[in-house]
């Protein structure tokens, strides 16, 4: 019998990244899930690390145990919002810790124990195009993009795709985190918010076979919130 595939997920505490890991589990994969707190999933397959994701320094220490890696998914995220003139630089700096630089260490210390045909994805937001009152939070999520295409150029010969998962509004904790209180989300034309099932769904296509061609890109799931 053939071995599950192994994926490492940052963020399986909650939102996303919790949603990413339950359909992940039920597909038969192995987890590895790096979050602050413990995750609510049960099982032998999956295995919590506890790691603060605000500080990427530490990742490489945490991760040291980890190997045979088929996919790597960085779900972890916060949101502060604040309008210019009232910008916040310790909120400007734990957001580009947390979406750019952990990301970028993640993958870092993994990609030399990621198999060849393996898959990673950095979960993005459709704000990176720009929102007032949240522009340093789409800042860092603009700059995942950059991210995946560069490592998607560097990974091609081994087949390891690279893209970005960019939700618009989704029905997650962070939505009501009094951190980004002062911009309420608005809803999207098709009536409903994104549901981190949803997101959990596109990001199993681009970690399974059919999603092997994809790579480099940006692939935006808003509800027509883009529109």
């Amino acid at each position: 019998m053939a071995e599950p595939r192994h994926a490492v997920v940052t963020g399986v505490s909650s939102g996303i990244g919790a949603a990413i890991a339950a359909r992940l589990l039920n597909e038969g994969w192995r987890i590895t899930g790096i979050s602050r707190t413990a995750p609510g999933h049960t099982g032998t397959r999956l295995r919590w690390i506890p790691g603060d994701l605000s500080r990427p320094e530490t990742l490489p220490e945490a991760l040291a145990p980890v190997s045979g890696v088929d996919a790597i998914v960085h779900a972890a995220g916060v949101q502060r919002s604040a309008r210019l003139g009232e910008l916040d630089p310790e909120d400007g700096s734990l957001m580009w810790r947390i979406h750019v630089q952990a990301a970028g260490v993640l993958v870092d210390t993994l990609v030399d124990r990621v198999a060849d045909g393996g898959r990673v994805v950095l979960v993005g937001s459709r704000t990176m195009t720009g929102v007032p009152g949240k522009s340093q939070y789409a800042a860092t999520k603009a700059a995942l993009p950059a991210l995946a295409r560069s490592w998607a150029a560097e990974l091609a010969p081994r087949a390891v795709t690279v893209n970005v998962v960019a939700p618009g509004p989704t029905d997650t904790p962070m939505l009501r985190d009094p951190g980004r209180s002062r911009t309420p989300p608005v809803m999207p034309p098709l009536g409903r918010l994104v549901r981190t099932e949803e997101v959990a769904g596109l990001t199993s296509f681009l970690l399974g076979p059919e999603g092997g061609a994809v790579t480099g890109q940006t692939l935006v799931m808003c509800a027509g919130a883009s529109l």
